[in-house]
């Protein structure tokens, strides 16, 4: 994604914005990237992700997070053949849940979900080369088709609700809406100035302005996020707020933990609390903060030293479910290292670019 990639590279590599790659040395990029490509590997042949015309669900705890980790590696460009052959068939192909011939509401959540999935991939990927290809204004248009135009949420996307935090959970769909503001503002060639969509976008801004105070910092992390790919997303005062609020929820050891991200949420179980750092929340968070001025760096610093120095033996990150339990031993289990390690990647500059 040009315009965050290179906010985030410049900050890095060359000690902009107050976050220095100093600590970059102690981890192994081609240890993330064996861990990631494998991951991703194994979910686009995972019986369970898979879907019809030979094609596999896009999860936001594998397979998105690795599109934007480990671009230009072999298991991204099958994620972006699978996404470019849904989004050329998105009027006869399934949906990820439910059948297509009878609507309902999964199919409706899945409709939106995906949509919004496929134009950040698809832009991300046009970000590199400049240009914006036919497939991605295919995929911005099916996004826009299923905007909400009215009622409560007016202005955000259908989302997939499993009860499973922090992505398809109570708060599911702003997160979705943050993720489609990250889309736009990726997309090269100066797509979120395009004049035909600027009602939608003007509907977007009024939705995430609207239930700002109702989110989770996880959420409100993703829209600060977001804000450094379109500008003036998010107002001056409040991504002064939003930055303060990150830095006060940093733990002693200078990581985040997703359990105080979610803090905003009502559907805790207080036996599956631990607060410990994890890789997901501190890149998230690391992430956001990049850019947001002096007061911040020296937090993102330590955030950056807190992912350098945490790195397991596998090449991958820990990350903690707030949901069930899941046997160690399974791959289910995994899902939120593999989260954890993709934005720890792109938070220390994603140099496993560099990895073949």
């Amino acid at each position: 994604m040009r315009a965050v990639c290179v906010a985030i590279v410049a900050a890095l590599l060359c000690g902009c914005a107050g976050t220095p790659a100093k600590a970059a040395p102690r981890w192994s990029p081609a240890a993330a990237a064996s861990y990631l490509d494998a991951r991703a590997e194994w979910w686009s042949g995972w019986r369970d992700a898979a879907r019809d015309r030979g094609t596999f669900c896009i999860s936001c705890h594998t397979a998105l997070p690795y599109a934007l980790a480990r671009p230009d590696s072999v298991p991204e460009r099958a994620i972006l053949d699978n996404v470019r052959t849904r989004a050329r068939h998105w009027a006869d192909v399934s949906p990820y849940y439910g059948a297509r011939a009878k609507p309902s509401a999964k199919v409706i959540e899945s409709r939106g979900t995906e949509a919004i999935i496929n134009a950040l991939i698809l832009a991300e990927a046009d970000a590199r080369s400049g240009r914006l290809s036919d497939d991605t204004r295919v995929a911005f248009n099916h996004m826009w088709e299923l905007q909400r135009p009215s009622g409560e949420n007016a202005g955000a996307w259908p989302w997939l609700q499993f009860g499973l935090e922090p992505w398809e959970g109570e708060h599911g769909e702003y997160y979705g809406a943050a993720l489609a503001a990250l889309a736009i503002g990726t997309a090269p060639e100066r797509y979120a100035s395009t004049p035909v969509i600027q009602p939608n976008v003007g509907r977007l801004r009024s939705y995430l302005e609207r239930e700002f105070e109702a989110q989770p910092l996880s959420n409100l992390a993703v829209l600060l996020w977001a804000s450094t790919a379109l500008p003036g997303l998010v107002s001056d005062d409040r991504r002064a707020r939003l930055a303060a609020d990150l830095c006060r929820a940093q733990e002693a050891d200078g990581g985040w933990s997703l359990q105080s991200l979610s803090s905003h949420t009502r559907w805790w179980d207080p036996r599956r609390l631990t607060f410990h750092s994890d890789g997901y929340a501190t890149g998230l968070a690391v992430l956001a903060l990049t850019g947001t001025g002096p007061d911040s760096a020296p937090r993102a610093e330590r955030g950056l030293d807190w992912l350098a120095a945490h790195q397991d033996a596998d090449g991958s990150w820990p990350g903690y479910s707030l949901n069930a339990l899941e046997p160690s031993s399974s791959d289910a289990a995994r899902f939120m290292s593999d989260a954890a390690t993709a934005y720890a990647v792109l938070a220390l500059g994603k140099p496993s670019r560099q990895v073949r």
